[in-house]
């Protein structure tokens, strides 16, 4: 029988057994700070309280502008005791993407996380019929009729009591990416996600003495969901990370026993371990060889020698415990999502002593469609599909899914409906994958990004991109080939890392454009392709690649809120550099120099 029916139940549970349990760390003037899970639902009595006051009812909609916080979670949950959907944005959005989805989702109010987030949505109000309110989170905004103060709000003195929703109520409208457009509302029900959060419950040990470091947008399905929802059902405690670049120390700090998150910051975490490791004499360098092929030997049942063990043992007490160290020292699972994370990635943190668990879905699956778990893992798959949920095969490839985890469909978008759904219910994920005899799932590409060369053969360029970016020396990469003869490689270099290597090979006093044109560094760079691009068949490597300073991000309009690449935009923008690769190449061709020589003796 499922645990919970809505989001609701899931509150009043959580409140009920762990009241006096931390729930949520907040790093204030240098210490950590805990509020209890009575603390927070009283927080969130109040607020849906003072949500009722402004006149919202169910059926409405409240967006958010905001990064992860306890008020975030608390606005969640009290407009789900509402019946009211809620709708997160991301702080690094564009006012323009801003507008459109409140409009979009006809909202009635918008909550904000500062003063200069609240200034740049007040023009909304004259602008969106639907919007009557705007919130703001931060004690500096200056309140009038339209726009209000959350701490004002949280003093409500009437009381509203939650109202039970049904399961096919709409619990979030969850935008997604929009890689090749305007965003889509994904449509998720109280029971799409709590089907999620009760298969969790079935298949992964977590309890009230775990504790996460939270740093995955809530404001994404993985870490509202996954992170989110479940452990607040179960009792645990979530640390927010002060920012992406303040992980490694919130990690030491706060020495969580979980850790979600995407294989971008687990494949920063491999380089620094990585790097660190390689400046350690070369025994020490073997003993970590041996150790990482003694823990895959165990992972896979094979038998490991008593000299492999005492190796494994104490590389585990001189190095691995260290790094384990470095991260807390208590963690004991690292759960992957978002992407595919590279198989020498996980294998490594594995190896370490952490337990990885990659799972796989999609904000339309709620997220979560397959995932590994203990005692059903196999690394470089996604796992298996979780409890209640099935996924087969299409005769094109493409992985669709049937369950309680299905979105309801997106907002006001009938014709991609239609396109997405079978005729028995099943979503198209747009992914393609392979399904083993034992039920573990394989990923091999996106349709969408999958392109023909000019030979015939299809390349799937993400996987390649992923094993690149393992190099230290790139920061970013977008491997392109369609309808061309070969793939090229738009690489953004980690500038920091290639001065530094630089400076020790003599290269150095040069500008950013300079050092990266500098012959050695193309060089540097051609070496990396070839190593890290060996385990792709020859068709599917990099024939040549230019280098670029500038990084891909959100405000550039390149990345997604969500970190996926917006590879049209990328390529409008760097066109005539991909372009001029090719071009390049032809001129160098024997048949471009057969042809020019003809041309020269024509003229003579």
């Amino acid at each position: 029988m499922a645990k919970y029916a809505s989001l609701v139940d899931v509150f009043h549970d959580a409140i009920k057994t762990f009241p006096d349990s931390p729930l949520f760390g907040t790093k204030r003037g240098g210490q950590w700070e805990w509020m209890t899970y009575l603390e927070f639902g009283r927080l969130t009595d109040s607020i849906r309280a003072g949500l009722a006051s402004l006149g919202l009812n169910r059926g409405d909609r409240v967006a958010i502008i905001a990064n992860n916080r306890p008020e975030w979670a608390a606005a969640a949950y009290a407009c789900f005791g509402l019946g009211v959907s809620f709708v997160p944005m991301y702080e690094a959005q564009l006012p323009k993407d801003w507008e459109f989805i409140v409009r979009d989702c006809e909202a009635k109010a918008l909550i904000v996380a500062n003063d200069v987030i609240c200034e740049k949505t007040r023009p909304f109000l004259g602008a969106i019929p639907s919007l009557q309110h705007i919130i703001s989170l931060d004690p500096a905004t200056k309140a009038d009729d339209k726009v209000k103060s959350w701490k004002e709000l949280s003093k409500t003195a009437a009381t509203h009591q939650a109202l039970k929703p049904a399961s096919q109520d709409v619990a979030c409208i969850i935008y997604t990416s929009g890689t090749t457009g305007n965003p889509k509302g994904v449509l998720l029900s109280h029971g799409n996600i709590v089907s999620n959060i009760n298969a969790i419950h079935e298949i992964f040990p977590m309890s009230s003495h775990d504790r996460s470091l939270s740093f995955l947008p809530w404001a994404h399905s993985f870490g509202q969901t996954v992170e989110l929802h479940a452990l607040f059902s179960m009792g645990a405690a979530l640390a927010i990370a002060e920012s992406v670049d303040k992980i490694l120390d919130n990690l030491a700090e706060t020495k969580p026993t979980l850790l979600f998150s995407v294989p971008r910051i687990f494949n920063k975490l491999y380089a620094a371990v990585q790097k660190q490791i390689s400046t350690k004499p070369g025994f020490i360098q073997a003993m970590v060889k041996s150790a990482l092929e003694t823990r895959r030997k165990q992972r896979t049942g094979e038998e490991v020698s008593l000299g492999e063990g005492l190796v494994l043992a104490l590389t585990d007490r001189v190095v691995f415990s260290k790094v384990r160290a470095r991260f807390g020292g208590h963690l004991k699972y690292a759960f992957s999502g978002g992407a595919a994370i590279s198989r020498d990635v996980a294998e490594f943190i594995d190896g370490l002593g952490i337990t990885v668990y990659e799972g796989y879905g999609l904000t339309e699956t709620s997220p979560i469609a397959t995932a590994n778990w203990p005692n059903s893992r196999k690394i470089g798959s996604v796992g298996k599909a979780i409890p209640g949920v099935k996924v087969t095969v299409s005769d094109e490839g493409e992985l669709i899914v049937h369950g309680p985890n299905v979105m309801l469909g997106y907002h006001n978008r009938k014709e991609e409906n239609d396109a997405v759904f079978t005729s028995d219910g099943g979503f198209r994920t747009g992914d393609m994958g392979r399904i083993d005899s034992e039920g573990f799932v394989f990923i091999t590409g996106r349709l969408k990004e999958q392109y023909k060369l000019e030979n015939g053969k299809y390349v799937v360029p993400t996987p390649l991109e992923e094993q690149l970016k393992l190099s230290p020396y790139v920061a970013n990469v977008m491997v392109y080939g369609d309808n061309k003869p070969f793939n090229v490689a738009l690489i953004v270099a980690n500038v920091d890392a290639v001065k530094s290597w630089a400076s020790n090979d003599g290269v150095s006093g040069e500008s950013t454009e300079k050092l990266l044109a500098n012959p050695k560094v193309q060089k540097l760079f051609k070496e990396q392709l070839d190593h890290y691009g060996e385990k792709f068949k020859g068709f599917e490597g990099v024939k040549d690649f230019a280098l670029i300073g500038d990084d891909f991000t959100v405000e550039n309009g390149m990345l997604t809120p969500s970190l996926k690449v917006k590879r049209r935009k990328v390529f409008e923008t760097y066109q005539s550099v991909i372009e001029g690769l090719y071009a390049k190449k032809r001129e160098k061709s024997p048949e471009s120099s057969g042809e020019k020589k003809k041309a020269q003796a024509s003229a003579n």
